[in-house]
């Protein structure tokens, strides 16, 4: 049985990543024929992360105050973005953010060993396989998005913001995992659906599940 490939849209904070996950599921809500394939609407994945940090009060001040409460988040969202791949397993899917995130998280505000040892964790270990056959599309940061919501932890400034998404990039090039970035300047989001589809379409958009 052969299913399209998943996308995954990451990034730094405030990057328009699911108002683009929201666009492309509505761009789904119609079946799509690609390649004489008949696409069948994706399921979507939300931002795990918020749920976590409410069901287990954690704060975005937890992620900067305390080391080891910060890679106990991480590990949670590791753990809950598994949870919610997993459920979706007999269908193709839209992420909004991935297993990645709590990788660079924990290296961006903990340490590299960390990191190093969550990627050695089971959860990450099943999350990275699907990454790899999946259409990875990290959001550049410095576009007009930074905008505090009051759950998120944001940067301290535009510096700090540019340096996640470095942090990003850097995390899955050592990892030796494909991306693309969208571009900050590709603001209209017309054009930030398009980058993504004519990504998706013109690489392998099927792949065996």
């Amino acid at each position: 049985m052969t299913m399209p490939q998943n996308i995954y849209i990451i990034g730094a904070q405030s990057t328009g990543k699911t108002t683009l996950v929201t666009a492309l599921a509505s761009y789904f809500e119609q079946p799509r024929t690609v390649s004489n394939d008949t696409i069948a609407r994706p399921k979507v994945i939300s931002e795990v992360a918020r749920g976590v940090l409410q069901r287990h009060r954690y704060t975005a001040e937890d992620i900067v105050s305390s080391k080891t409460r910060a890679l106990e988040l991480q590990r949670l969202i590791l753990e809950a973005q598994y949870e919610a791949e997993d459920a979706a397993r007999n269908d193709w899917y839209i992420s909004d953010r991935s297993g990645l995130d709590p990788l660079v998280y924990a290296r961006r505000y903990v340490g590299v060993d960390e990191m190093s040892a969550l990627t050695q964790e089971l959860p990450w270990q099943h999350l990275e396989q699907k990454m790899r056959r999946g259409l990875v599309i990290v959001c550049e940061a410095g576009g007009k998005w930074l905008v505090d919501d009051g759950v998120r932890l944001m940067p301290q400034d535009r510096d700090a913001w540019l340096q996640m998404h470095a942090t990003f990039c850097e995390t899955l090039n050592e990892l030796d995992i494909v991306y693309y970035v969208l571009p900050a300047s590709i603001t209209g989001l017309p054009h930030r659906i398009e980058f993504v589809l004519t990504k998706w379409e013109g690489g392998k958009h099927a792949t065996a599940s």
